[in-house]
């Protein structure tokens, strides 16, 4: 890769000498050799885990990388300057970084002074609430523990880090219960803020069932309950496939994560209003992302997320619609393939739930067992994709009223960009035959 030849239309321009490259390639050169020489180089894990036969009904747990991000990392593969360094190796990486910033800014509808980088959305989440306690220790409002109010449906990274925290005696928590579709009512958050309430977190979409929160709405309860209460939306299944704006959302805190929409795992965001003041670090370290947050800046991984929120923000509308289609077209070709099995759809049934996801449950039939007959054709997930290896029944699925024959009966399936109308057509066919082969009557 010649540096000084790199372009990226009105994104940075890397220029440097040609002998860094020259360097580069030499020590790659001796990687070579010492592999070829048997040092220690094992065989790729991937093996035949790239499977075109296999039709991908995952999206909600992981995204492709489009190949216009991959086009836009690649030069920050060999490019290896620290953006906080101001010499000529550190400025294009310090615009690199600039630039994503920038991209992420303009999906999100906010400023790109208010976004900052993080490793996960894990974190971010973690972020928001660890910080909001500490914050909340100061507020003379708050004149006992620290208080939060979140949904029975959140994700782990919400769920387990409350629980920490509470155990830890650092705060308390109240869940608020989510309906049969899974969607949580603005008045019973504004009923469960009390005087020590110093956040509000609620999920913008599931990633189970599919239920979009009426976020706006329950910021306004929040804030009509306790005006000083910072309210904080997880959106990581929702950007890319519906519109997100956190200023018309009203929220002080939002969560972004990069491979749900085409970007590398490893790189999400975080939007702190301009309005949180006295808001506490979460990493400490160096003075990076505006002091706020601690550690060199993945340039490689944050020029494909800034790629991704600008193929967000051009195509999301058709992206969307063709994802509905697909998603419309899997559940009437399940539905007429199962006649005359009962078949229970979840989540919101007229049009405010994620446009590609479909969480259905068949009693007396176990979704494991057909996904793993069927996982060399079709790659789905029973329940959450990401503690979808455990034995128990979905917390979701428990909190939406499922019994636990449904709920051990249900597939997720989430369609995406790139899925066609034949794969909908034969992944619905081979999900059919196996689940009438596997019903339990």
């Amino acid at each position: 890769m010649e540096l000084g030849a790199i372009t990226r239309g009105t994104g940075p321009k890397v220029s440097l000498s040609r002998q860094a490259t020259a360097t580069q390639r030499a020590r790659m050169s001796a990687t070579a050799r010492h592999a070829s020489e048997g040092g220690g180089v094992s065989e790729s894990p991937l093996g035949g885990a790239e499977k075109a036969a296999c039709i991908y009904l995952d999206w909600n747990a992981t995204t492709p990388i489009y190949e216009e991000v991959a086009d836009e990392m690649r030069p920050y593969l060999t490019h290896f300057g620290n953006p906080s360094s101001s010499h000529a190796y550190g400025r294009p990486s310090k615009a690199a970084v600039k630039y994503g910033r920038d991209r992420v800014a303009n999906l999100m509808g906010c400023s790109s002074s208010e976004v900052f980088f993080v490793g996960s959305g894990s974190e971010a989440d973690n972020w928001a609430i660890a910080s909001a306690i500490k914050r909340g220790k100061q507020l003379a409002s708050c004149t006992g523990r620290p208080h939060v109010v979140t949904s029975n449906i959140e994700h782990p990274a919400i769920l387990e880090a409350l629980r920490a925290y509470q155990a830890d005696g650092l705060c308390d928590f109240t869940l608020v219960e989510v309906d049969g579709e899974g969607t949580v009512c603005p008045s019973a958050v504004e009923r469960a803020v009390t005087e020590n309430t110093v956040l509000v977190t609620i999920m913008h979409s599931n990633n189970e069932v599919g239920a979009v929160q009426d976020i706006s709405s329950i910021a306004k309860a929040a804030k009509r309950a306790k005006r000083d209460v910072l309210v904080h939306t997880d959106a990581a299944q929702s950007f890319g496939k519906v519109c997100v704006n956190v200023k018309e959302l009203g929220v002080d805190l939002c969560t972004l994560v990069g491979h749900k929409l085409g970007a590398p795992k490893g790189i999400g965001a975080l939007f702190i209003d301009e309005s949180v003041t006295a808001f506490p670090n979460f990493l400490f370290g160096g003075g990076q992302e505006g002091g706020r947050r601690a550690g060199t800046e993945n340039v490689l991984l944050i020029s494909g997320l800034g790629k991704a929120c600008e193929i967000a923000s051009r195509d999301g509308p058709g992206i969307s619609s063709w994802m509905k289609s697909r998603r419309d077209q899997l559940r009437d070709r399940i539905l007429a393939g199962l006649v005359p099995v009962p078949v229970r759809i979840n989540g919101q049934g007229d049009g405010r739930g994620l446009p590609n996801t479909l969480s259905i449950s068949i009693a007396q039939c176990n979704a494991s067992e057909v996904l793993a007959e069927l996982s060399e054709d079709v790659a789905a997930s029973a329940g959450a994709a990401c503690h979808s290896g455990g034995a128990g029944v979905s917390s979701v699925l428990t909190a939406i009223g499922l019994d636990e024959s449904h709920a051990r009966g249900t597939l997720r399936l989430s369609t995406g960009r790139l899925t066609t109308e034949r794969e909908v057509d034969r992944a619905a066919e081979l999900l059919c035959a196996s689940i009438q082969k596997n019903l339990k009557v």
